[in-house]
């Protein structure tokens, strides 16, 4: 029985008896083009905005999320250490700004939301309050997709007791409400902005690791994994260049909705007098505020703030469900067929 020689050479797989020349010589009776592989990817992304184009409702969210996004972001001037780097101001008054001879006054034209029990204007509050509550997604968001995503593809790809320590500390934090384990992290920490984004951070990662770990699950079985494995590619670039593009669709739809649940979730936190110090212009303190003013008649203080609040999840629900059925190539193809 022949030994068989050792190498210090990883996965190197080396093909006799093919001659490259043959290739060259046929190339024009082959219907292939070099560039289609490395465009695989844009061109899926590609097709699906086609898809997302052809979603009207779709479309129509995202055209309300881009005129709020538009209005808080040029509501009041915008300083970044000591550098105005926003100067606009569509805010017709300082949000923060009281003024005693107009308390409580009902929506007119010198105020179009009318004033709270303070004499600040809810039209300016509402705007600069839009700034806040679509932060505090947008950043929420991005930092739990940042501890979530790499946690669960790992935890997915190499499986074993790092799978079983990630997905036991999911469970453990599953086992707790959400919001009630934002309120104990509030309690402990305190309240703030950052604080606030803290704690839907430390709830919110979990949903998207477990997430990514099924679809790793699956995924990791392909052929073109293994294929990259028997190349010698190390593990991380097999994880995030190869795995991890072709498994994160669902995550993207999670995470598109997942803005509008903590736009939710800050605002319940505000309307509980744990978000944001009290007085902000944010749209769950506003409505906190508000309360005492409700019973008394005066429905603009509250109904102004909740009616952003309902408008923004509305769009960004539309625009999630616009998002999964551009991901999804069977929706389309289905809708195809019964045209």
């Amino acid at each position: 029985m022949s030994q068989r020689n050792r190498t210090t050479t990883r996965g190197r797989i080396r093909i006799s008896g093919f001659d490259s020349s043959v290739i060259e010589q046929n190339r024009e009776f082959v219907d292939w083009d070099e560039s289609i592989d490395s465009n695989v990817s844009a061109d899926r992304w590609t097709r699906a905005w086609q898809r997302f184009r052809r979603n009207r409702t779709a479309l129509l969210g995202l055209a309300i999320i881009l005129l709020m996004a538009f209005l808080a972001v040029f509501a009041r001037p915008i300083d970044v250490f000591g550098i105005t780097v926003q100067p606009f101001s569509i805010a017709p008054y300082d949000p923060n700004a009281s003024n005693f001879n107009a308390l409580e006054q009902p929506p007119s034209l010198q105020y179009p939301f009318g004033t709270d029990w303070s004499g600040k204007d809810i039209f300016s509050r509402v705007i600069v309050g839009g700034r806040m509550s679509l932060t505090i997604g947008l950043i929420a968001v991005s930092l739990a997709l940042g501890v979530g995503v790499p946690l669960g593809s790992i935890a997915g790809y190499f499986g074993g007791w790092i799978d079983e320590f990630i997905m036991r500390i999911v469970d453990v934090l599953y086992a707790f409400p959400f919001l009630v384990l934002a309120i104990a992290f509030i309690a402990i920490f305190g309240q703030g902005f950052w604080r606030m984004i803290g704690a839907l951070v430390i709830v919110s990662w979990i949903g998207y690791a477990r997430l990514i770990r099924g679809e790793i699950l699956s995924v990791k079985e392909n052929e073109y994994v293994s294929a990259a494995e028997a190349l010698g590619a190390r593990d991380r670039s097999i994880i995030f260049r190869h795995i991890v593009p072709n498994a994160i669709a669902p995550v993207i739809v999670q995470a598109t909705l997942g803005i509008g649940t903590y736009v939710l979730s800050a605002a319940a936190l505000g309307f509980l007098g744990l978000g944001l110090e009290p007085g902000s212009a944010e749209w769950g303190s506003m409505l906190s505020s508000g309360r005492e003013s409700l019973v008394e008649g005066n429905y603009w203080i509250t109904f102004f703030p909740g009616v952003a609040i309902f408008l923004f999840v509305m769009s960004i629900n539309l625009v999630g469900d616009g998002v999964r059925d551009a991901l999804d190539p069977q929706s389309d193809t289905a809708s195809e067929r019964l045209r």
